[in-house]
C-alpha cells in the first residue's frame, strides 16, 4: 500500500471535503510547495503517535511550568501560530519548504469550521522591562477529528515553548476524552515528550473507535 516512505497518492485538491476524508482514513498532504505543483498524500503504515495520558514531562519542563513565565491559550490566534510555524528559522525560504500559502489558506478554513484548533504561548506583558503587550511565542495547529488531534506543525521563539504547548495539549485532550495525537513523523524532540509506534491498524481502530 504506497510507497516506502508512506508516500500513497498524487495530485488532487486541499478543499475542506478532500482533507476530512483524508484524515478519516489516516492520509495528509506534504509537499514542498516550490517544486511541486499538486498535493502528495502520506499515509505511513507504521504510525507514530502520543497518547496524552502517557505525555513526559521532564523535570526541567515541570520547573518552568511552575514558573509561570509564559501564558498558554487555546484558538486565541490560529493565524499568528500557522504563521508562526511557517517562517520560524527561515523555514518558508528553505527548498523543500511545505508550509505555504494554499495549505495556510486550507487549514484556515478548517479552522473556520470548527475541524482544526492552535494553542498559543505568550509572553505576558510587563512595563517594568518595556514590553507593553503579550507576545506570541510559540504553539502549534493541528486538525481536530473524529478520536485523534492530528500534529501539523509547531514552533518556538523561545526555549521550550513548543514543549510547553504539547504538554498542555496533551493536558487539555485527556480533559475531553481524544486519546491520541497524531504526530505523522518522529523526532527526537516528539520521542523525549513520550512518543511511540503502532500499527496503521491499531491506529485506525482508536481513530475509529465509539
Amino acid at each position: 500500500m504506497g510507497e516506502e516512505d508512506g508516500l500513497i497518492a498524487v495530485g488532487g485538491d486541499l478543499s475542506v471535503d478532500r482533507l476530512l476524508l483524508a484524515y478519516s482514513n489516516g492520509f495528509f498532504p506534504w509537499y514542498s510547495y516550490r517544486s511541486q505543483e499538486e498535493p502528495l498524500w502520506y499515509c505511513p503504515m507504521d504510525r507514530f503517535v502520543i497518547f496524552p495520558k502517557e505525555i513526559h514531562i521532564s523535570h526541567s519542563m515541570k520547573q518552568l511550568m511552575n514558573q509561570h513565565r509564559y501564558v498558554v491559550t487555546l484558538n486565541k490566534d490560529f493565524g499568528g501560530v500557522i504563521r508562526g510555524c511557517a517562517t520560524v528559522d527561515e523555514r518558508n525560504e528553505e527548498d523543500g519548504a511545505w508550509l505555504g500559502p494554499d495549505i495556510i489558506k486550507a487549514y484556515t478554513e478548517l479552522y473556520r469550521l470548527g475541524f482544526a484548533a492552535s494553542v498559543e504561548v505568550w509572553e505576558p506583558k510587563d512595563p517594568s522591562v518595556g514590553r507593553n503587550e503579550e507576545r506570541l511565542v510559540g504553539g502549534l495547529y493541528g486538525v481536530v477529528l473524529r478520536r485523534a488531534f492530528f500534529g501539523e506543525s509547531m514552533f518556538s521563539f523561545v526555549p521550550n515553548a513548543s514543549k510547553l504547548a504539547l504538554i498542555h495539549l496533551a493536558k487539555f485532550l485527556e480533559q475531553i476524552d481524544i486519546p491520541m495525537i497524531d504526530c505523522q513523523f518522529e523526532t527526537p524532540h516528539l520521542i523525549t515528550m513520550g512518543g511511540k509506534h503502532i500499527t496503521y491498524d491499531q491506529y485506525m481502530d482508536i481513530l475509529n473507535k465509539r
